[in-house]
């Protein structure tokens, strides 16, 4: 694993951009308080070419069936980018931009670029994922781990959701939809006019996750982080929401931050 480590700066604020621990955001510091989870295997990482499980790993492209590692028995979770070394193909004082091509266990041929954007208030992850080869179904998202706390008191979600995706017993959406239930969740939720979830730290900050995409997960069964994760299609998404990456058409996605001090 690469130790090279990228900061950005605007403003009081700073983002470390990891490439070669998954493309990761490691940190990112407003006037000096870190409000990601800090740890090799949290940050904010881009799930690509799927999001969240894959029932049993498998999933139908046409005919054929695939079978992904089941890295969270007895699904498979997360895409395989997050496990892999990027590269650096531009970096600036506000901006970096890597790259990852897919690779084995994945079967298909493409490119993943991601954009990471520093701004003075808010921070822009955009994804893209390419073919010059077979078409194949993707996912693209991102799962931050945001502190439960930063010092004070502990966060609060606040969003308004169309819906909620029943999950079932092996954790995955049955494929009904039911009205929002209170949490704690590991749920998916749909934002037909886009993902839009605010954090407060009461006292401290108050960040807005954005996004055009129309699914969020949402996780805050930990103690030490809350996750809220935009995403191209539903938990399972490759067999029930499948995106399809063409030659003509790569598919693309992007999520905004945007934080105020309160």
């Amino acid at each position: 694993m690469s130790n090279e480590h990228i900061t950005l700066t605007a403003g009081d604020a700073e983002v470390d951009v990891l490439p070669g621990n998954g493309g990761r955001v490691g940190g990112l510091r407003v006037g000096g308080v870190e409000l990601l989870r800090q740890g090799e295997r949290f940050g904010c990482f881009p799930m690509v070419p799927w999001c969240g499980r894959i029932r049993e790993g498998r999933f139908r492209d046409g005919a054929v069936v695939r079978q992904m590692p089941l890295n969270a028995p007895p699904h498979a979770i997360h895409g395989t980018a997050r496990d892999a070394a990027w590269r650096t193909a531009r970096t600036g004082a506000e901006e970096a931009v890597l790259t990852y091509d897919l690779a084995e266990p994945w079967p298909y041929a493409g490119r993943v670029t991601q954009q990471i954007t520093l701004g003075e208030g808010s921070l822009t992850l955009t994804m893209g994922v390419e073919t010059y080869e077979s078409s194949f179904p993707a996912q693209i998202g991102w799962h931050p781990w945001f502190r439960r706390s930063l010092g004070g008191e502990d966060v609060r979600i606040g969003f308004e959701p169309a819906w909620q995706e029943e999950r079932g017993e092996d954790h995955l959406p049955t494929g009904r939809r039911i009205d929002p239930r209170p949490g704690p969740w590991d749920d998916c939720f749909g934002m037909p006019a886009g993902v839009d979830v605010t954090l407060t730290w009461p006292g401290q900050l108050r960040l807005e996750v954005t996004s055009p995409e129309q699914w969020v997960v949402v996780y805050d069964e930990q103690r030490e982080a809350v996750c809220v994760e935009p995403q191209t299609g539903p938990p399972d998404g490759l067999n029930t929401h499948p995106r399809l990456v063409t030659p003509l058409e790569p598919l693309e996605a992007s999520t905004t931050w945007t934080w105020t001090r309160l």
